[in-house]
């Protein structure tokens, strides 16, 4: 059916979520995680291949492990809310040693995350553990991060189902890591420092939650309007809504606060 003015103000608001997602705090989170990563260049050869290996065997084990974990306990651990004190708690004890107890604790921040995605796809309409929807979760995790200069318009998944084969999950999989990879580094940048980086472990595992949850809200919102109004529709407005906010020249038109 063709787009009511619900649905485009829906498209509209998933546009300046998307746009907002990089907000304030994680702006603040980039920078620290930024500086101290330019000291983590300095760090052995094997510790930044671990980091690689690390992002990969993350998103396959959060992979299986949604599938597997979306009953039995995990019904308990259902909302964004939860995602993020969870999260939180396992960065700060990742972050208690310093950089050997953060890249052990990487896996379980990410199956959190993930889980955390499947739960809002759940929200909009779709089977969390059935294979197209749980690849549907790794793409969320292609979305740029924090600090990314990713404008977010890629909406090839709108109306897309991806192939349920092992080797189209592996090759998505090794697509996505090296995005996901970036993120972590600055993850673990800001919790090289032990005792310390447990303060920073907890408030980096919040921040990159809220973003990925944000992501997975414009991520299977549009998905389940394109079920509604088509595929095509939704992806040019939606577009359109981002480049409005993105203009510099509508940026500069709207008044200033301090006028």
């Amino acid at each position: 059916m063709p787009l009511t003015p619900q649905a485009r103000a829906k498209i509209e608001a998933f546009a300046h979520r998307q746009h907002n997602a990089t907000g304030v705090l994680m702006q603040v989170v980039s920078f620290v995680g930024g500086q101290v990563e330019d000291g983590m260049k300095m760090l052995p050869e094997r510790h930044r291949k671990r980091l690689d290996a690390a992002a990969t065997r993350g998103l396959r084990a959060s992979y299986d492990a949604a599938g597997r974990t979306h009953g039995y306990l995990g019904r308990y651990v259902a909302s964004d809310r939860a995602h993020k004190a969870l999260a939180s708690v396992s960065g700060a004890f990742g972050g208690l040693g310093g950089l050997p107890t953060a890249l052990v604790e990487l896996p379980l921040a990410t199956t959190v995350i993930f889980r955390a995605v499947q739960q809002i796809a759940a929200h909009y309409g779709e089977d969390p553990t059935s294979t197209d929807t749980r690849a549907q979760c790794l793409q969320v995790f292609g979305k740029g991060g924090p600090g990314d200069a990713d404008d977010g318009i890629d909406t090839s998944f709108i109306g897309a189902r991806i192939s349920i084969s092992g080797t189209a999950i592996n090759t998505l999989i090794n697509k996505v890591a090296p995005q996901f990879a970036t993120v972590l580094g600055q993850k673990l940048a800001s919790q090289t420092i032990p005792i310390l980086g447990a303060a920073a472990g907890a408030g980096t595992n919040f921040t990159f939650v809220s973003y990925y949850t944000d992501i997975a809200h414009v991520h299977f919102g549009l998905r389940q309007l394109a079920r509604e109004h088509g595929a095509d529709a939704v992806s040019d407005a939606y577009t359109e809504a981002l480049v409005r906010l993105q203009s510099p020249l509508l940026k500069a038109a709207k008044p200033s606060n301090f006028d």
